[in-house]
C-alpha cells in the first residue's frame, strides 16, 4: 500500500496581490479558520513513512481547496464577492494546481496497480461556537467503504496501544462523507483508494507546534496500520 499524505490548511498565507481584500482580517486569519494550527508541524512528523506528500501554501479564505467547485464556502466572506473572472483566476492559480497534483499522483499510483491510502493531516479548534468538542483525535472515513472502516479500526487500536486515556471517536467533529477533497477523490477512484483526514484537537498545539509525545504516537501508529 502507498501512502500519499497530505495538509490542505497548513498555512495562512495570502498572496501579495491579494492582501487589499484582508486588510481588517489579521486576526482571523491567524485563527482556526485561517488554518489548522499544528497541522503542518505534524505532517512534518509523519512525511518520512509518506511515497508522496502534499502541503497547500496558501490560506483557505483565498480558495478552500477541501471543498468542491460547487461547494458555498469554496470562497470566503473576503473573495465570495469577487467577479468570476477573478475567481476563476484564483482557481487556476491556487485550487487546480494543488488538488490536480495530488489526483495525478493517486491516479499514477492506482494504474500502476497499486492501492493508495490518502491521509489527510488536520486540527481543529476544541470549542466552536460555545460547543466543547469532546475528543483528542477524529478519524474521518467513509463508512460503506470497507477497507477505510478497518484501517480507522486498527489506527484507533494502535494509538490506544500507546495511550489508552485518548478520546478518539470515528467520524468527529465531521462526517467523513461530508464534502471535501476525499469525498471527490473516492468518487474519481471507487476501487483501490482508501481516504481517510486525521483531525487532532488544538489543545495540543503550542506556537504552531504539536505536542511532541503525540507526534510521536501518532507516527508510531500510523506505521504499524501500514503494515
Amino acid at each position: 500500500m502507498k501512502l500519499i499524505l497530505t495538509c490542505e490548511h497548513a498555512f495562512n498565507t495570502i498572496p501579495q496581490e491579494y492582501q487589499d481584500l484582508f486588510i481588517n482580517a489579521k486576526e482571523i486569519l491567524e485563527s482556526h479558520r485561517g488554518y489548522d494550527p499544528g497541522a503542518l508541524d505534524l505532517f512534518n512528523e509523519l512525511k518520512v513513512l509518506a511515497d508522496f506528500s502534499f502541503f497547500q501554501e496558501t490560506g483557505r479564505l483565498l480558495v478552500e481547496v477541501n471543498r468542491s467547485k460547487s461547494h458555498s464556502n469554496l470562497f470566503s466572506e473576503f473573495t465570495k464577492k469577487l467577479s468570476e473572472t477573478s475567481k476563476t483566476r484564483l482557481l487556476n492559480e491556487y485550487y487546480f494546481p494543488y488538488r490536480d497534483s495530488v489526483e495525478k499522483q493517486i491516479s499514477s499510483l492506482i494504474g500502476k496497480g497499486e492501492k493508495v491510502l490518502h491521509f489527510s493531516v488536520h486540527t481543529f479548534t476544541p470549542n466552536l461556537n460555545e460547543e466543547i468538542r469532546n475528543t483528542d483525535i477524529g478519524l474521518l472515513y467513509d463508512p460503506s467503504r470497507i477497507a477505510e472502516k478497518e484501517f480507522c479500526k486498527n489506527f484507533k487500536r494502535n494509538l490506544k496501544d500507546q495511550d489508552p486515556d485518548l478520546k478518539i471517536r470515528f467520524n468527529y467533529p465531521y462526517l467523513g462523507k461530508a464534502d471535501g477533497f476525499t469525498t471527490y477523490l473516492r468518487k474519481r477512484f471507487p476501487e483501490n483508494y482508501m481516504g481517510v483526514e486525521l483531525e487532532v484537537t488544538q489543545k495540543f498545539v503550542s506556537n504552531n507546534r504539536m505536542n511532541s509525545a503525540l507526534k510521536e504516537q501518532v507516527f508510531s501508529a500510523l506505521k504499524a496500520s501500514l503494515k
